[in-house]
């Protein structure tokens, strides 16, 4: 086994499955071309290897993280002008996460935290787009003509402490890098907002009724709006 730092770079199909299941052949071939012409070139030019694939996804280690941002800016960069006039349903738009860390290497295999984390930065990733760790961000910024957006400490599954995460906004790409709107919850959810007495009358202050003054006290707006 050997240790030493590197850049690891996760990436994935976003919504893979559902296109497979609405053209299987037409989504592999689209994912086999896009590798050939642009992906695979691209790692090759940053002088990034290949670690593993798994379907849809790649893991790639890069000896800088420099060289992983650039390979990965280029590839989304690419992507964008691939999907140019591609309808939205039928797009493979690809989810880039990067860290960097201590690995170990054993029979050509990668180990360790780094790569657990850049898998998990992906997948915070909106398609399209490209989030980082701060480790990672530190040693790039100024080195790129791109901007870091913060997006705060974050916890990570499987990952025992918060990690501070960015997402990357590309120069003269950012219409496709907009953020996405949340998902509806598949669980029934409670969404709580603030309101306010519009009538003047003191005795609406309430939201709830009860013969109680002590349970009535607990309906006020006061207490549910904060």
């Amino acid at each position: 086994m050997e240790r030493r730092l590197a850049a690891i770079l996760a990436a994935d199909v976003a919504g893979y499955s559902r296109l497979m299941g609405i053209d299987e052949e037409g989504t592999l071939a689209q994912l086999k071309t896009h590798r050939s012409e642009l992906i695979d070139p691209k790692i090759s030019d940053y002088r990034g290897r290949i670690v593993k694939t798994t379907g849809d996804g790649l893991l790639v280690e890069f000896a800088s993280v420099v060289d992983a941002m650039r390979c990965a800016v280029e590839v989304q960069k690419g992507m964008a002008e691939r999907n140019a006039l591609v309808p939205q349903t039928q797009r493979l738009e690809f989810r880039i996460g990067i860290h960097q860390g201590d690995i170990i290497s054993d029979a050509g295999d990668t180990f360790g935290d780094v790569v657990n984390v850049a898998a998990r930065l992906e997948a915070l990733s909106i398609p399209g787009g490209i989030c980082v760790s701060s480790r990672a961000q530190e040693d790039a910024l100024g080195k790129l003509d791109v901007t870091f957006e913060d997006m705060g400490d974050q916890q990570l599954k499987n990952i025992s402490k918060a990690v501070r995460a960015y997402r990357m906004e590309l120069a003269g790409v950012s219409a496709q890098f907009a953020r996405q709107p949340l998902a509806l919850p598949d669980k029934p959810s409670i969404a709580v907002l603030p309101f306010a007495n519009m009538s003047g009358d003191p005795e609406q202050e309430f939201i709830g009724f009860s013969s109680s003054p002590e349970i009535r006290h607990l309906f006020t707006r006061e207490r549910w709006s904060t």
